[in-house]
């Protein structure tokens, strides 16, 4: 449930249209609703302005979907991340879209887009970190674009795409190896930058650890830096940035 939902719902008790009863019924489950293995904060679009969303990750398939549907149900909303297309059999929401390179599932997206995210990756191993933030993003209302493997290797092919980079409200930079591209970007752009490294490298990128304490130790002031591989957190952050200028 989301602030509109809830004053079409006062709004109609206060002009009679519905009754005490029904009004009741419709607000029973804030803040949860308790599936005894979980309980789901249906009341969280309204204090916090972003959904509950699903972790998939380390849950059972069918618990996962139990509480998806529960969310669905309730709200006409849904963001699953670290899915599985079996997942996404098995929920049966017909509006519900399988983002296979994110592994991310969505349904009742926002249909109007807003301001402009551009999310970066370094390179095509970074793109499924990168897909999850541009699809939570997106989720959440959103204008999003992308610029791949445009990594410091090659720093022509970043240069190649800054019409949007200058464009963009936010930039999300997804980078692992030695992380060095929001520090590029940021000297570059006047823009909130909101960095994420990968687990993307060789042994002493230490699964993510070096890009995290490079992105960590920039020398380039606003870069805010997100957990490793934490896509879902990026888009997050980078859509509250950008609503702030609607």
């Amino acid at each position: 449930m989301d602030s509109v939902t809830l004053r079409k719902i006062l709004r109609s008790l206060q002009s009679g249209r519905i009754d005490l009863d029904e009004a009741m019924e419709a607000v029973k489950h804030l803040p949860f609703e308790d599936l005894a293995f979980a309980k789901i904060d249906h009341h969280r679009q309204v204090r916090q302005g972003i959904p509950e969303v699903v972790f998939a990750e380390g849950k059972r398939e069918e618990d996962v979907v139990s509480i998806g549907r529960a969310i669905f149900r309730r709200s006409g909303r849904l963001l699953v991340t670290k899915a599985s297309a079996a997942i996404h059999s098995k929920l049966r929401i017909e509006s519900a879209v399988f983002h296979p390179v994110s592994r991310v599932i969505a349904a009742g997206a926002e249909r109007q887009r807003r301001g402009l995210i551009l999310v970066v990756a370094a390179g095509t191993s970074d793109i499924p970190v990168a897909e999850e933030a541009a699809v939570t993003a997106s989720f959440l209302g959103s204008r999003v674009e992308t610029a791949y493997d445009v990594g410091v290797a090659g720093i022509h092919r970043l240069l190649s795409v800054k019409k949007s980079l200058f464009a963009a409200r936010v930039v999300v930079v997804v980078a692992g190896m030695e992380g060095a591209l929001p520090s590029v970007v940021g000297g570059l752009v006047d823009k909130p930058i909101v960095a994420v490294p990968t687990s993307v490298g060789y042994g002493t990128s230490l699964r993510g650890l070096t890009a995290l304490f490079a992105m960590l130790n920039s020398c380039v002031p606003g870069i805010g830096v997100m957990n490793i591989d934490n896509g879902f957190g990026a888009g997050c952050l980078a859509h509250r940035i950008n609503a702030l200028g609607r």
